[in-house]
């Protein structure tokens, strides 16, 4: 049992968590090998947000699960508790398990940490389930001894039901692709946070619950709401890629329609990054056939996490698996990376 794209690696490192190339070839050519698949439904082959198992009346049960390793744990925005909470509830609304049944969380914590910043994970955690509409069901804890994690690791699973599973692979010629909002606000927010850069701009993350997002947009584009992935690690980049070669079409990304915040694009600009490569935690790529799309944005527009989604691509037969930037000057390769430019960012 070869591991092909992995066999110039003999050790783990930082890309391979970093949500491009190098995690899909760690999972998918080594972590997801020998596992069966459910009798039912679809697993961990098919590399989507999560598993959905049928269960009759034509319901399927979606579950997910999620770990969360985010360098600092507090930053403009957000924390690892409201990070952790929104994560596996977002994966889930991306399957179209918009009501969430309940989520599990375990935490893992370094001898001597703070037990005032743990109150406050705590309390955001709290108050992201209810922004959600969810709670916590049952968890575990655990302690290590000093250096032996960096503070606190927090690893949710969820459970939701839905009556249509949405995949990430469905996507077809002529189909429009939607993002939620602006895009890399995430990233550059913990860049900034982490390193203490001091831009002199306003960089807060979108970490948010999109499940109720999703269900409107789903409510108003019916079976014609084609395909969903949230763009975390690696971005929106990493997710097209991802969306255009399961789905066996080319993605043509209309670069001047791509909603960015002028802090973001400022800051990109500055540290040499593409926003299109950096993470987002409250956002979601949606495929949509052309007769729904003014409907699904309305809906969207109508959503207070939805108020700047755009049409920023559409899908062609041609150059399957592949990401095309038009810039408006001329199109190019839109180069997925091995990882996340910045790691431990979710």
């Amino acid at each position: 049992m070869s591991i092909s794209t992995l066999a110039r690696d003999t050790r783990v490192a930082m890309k391979h968590g970093g949500g491009g190339r190098a995690t899909r070839s760690l999972i998918g050519e080594l972590l997801i090998r020998g596992f069966d698949e459910p009798a039912r439904g679809f697993g961990l082959s098919a590399l989507d947000d999560g598993a959905a198992i049928p269960i009759g009346d034509g319901q399927s049960l979606i579950v997910t699960t999620d770990s969360h390793v985010i360098k600092p744990i507090e930053f403009p925005g957000g924390d690892i508790g409201w990070l952790s909470i929104c994560g596996t509830v977002n994966d889930l609304a991306m399957m179209g398990a918009t009501d969430v049944a309940g989520l599990t969380c375990s935490v893992i914590l370094e001898d001597g940490f703070s037990l005032e910043v743990l109150e406050r994970i705590h309390e955001s955690m709290v108050e992201a389930c209810r922004a959600a509409g969810t709670t916590v069901v049952t968890g575990d804890t655990k302690v290590m001894g000093r250096g032996e994690i960096d503070g606190i690791v927090i690893n949710t699973a969820g459970f939701g039901f839905t009556r249509r599973v949405v995949r990430d692979c469905t996507l077809r010629a002529g189909d429009l692709i939607v993002v939620t909002g602006t895009v890399g606000d995430h990233g550059m927010a913990i860049m900034s946070a982490r390193h203490d850069l001091g831009l002199g701009m306003s960089l807060v993350s979108d970490v948010a619950p999109l499940n109720g997002l999703i269900a409107a947009a789903m409510r108003a584009g019916g079976d014609a709401l084609a395909a969903m992935k949230d763009p975390t690690r690696g971005g929106v980049a990493s997710a097209l890629h991802e969306m255009a070669t399961k789905s066996g079409v080319g993605i043509v990304v209309d670069e001047p329609f791509v909603p960015i915040r002028d802090a973001v694009r400022s800051s990109c600009e500055m540290l040499g990054v593409d926003p299109l490569q950096v993470a987002n935690e409250g956002k979601a790529l949606i495929g949509v056939r052309p007769e729904a799309v003014d409907r699904v944005l309305d809906a969207l527009h109508s959503h207070t996490l939805g108020r700047d989604a755009a049409v920023i691509g559409h899908c062609i037969s041609e150059h399957a698996g592949s990401v095309i930037l038009d810039t408006g000057f001329g199109r190019r390769l839109l180069i997925e990376s091995d990882g996340e430019p910045l790691p431990r960012i979710c």
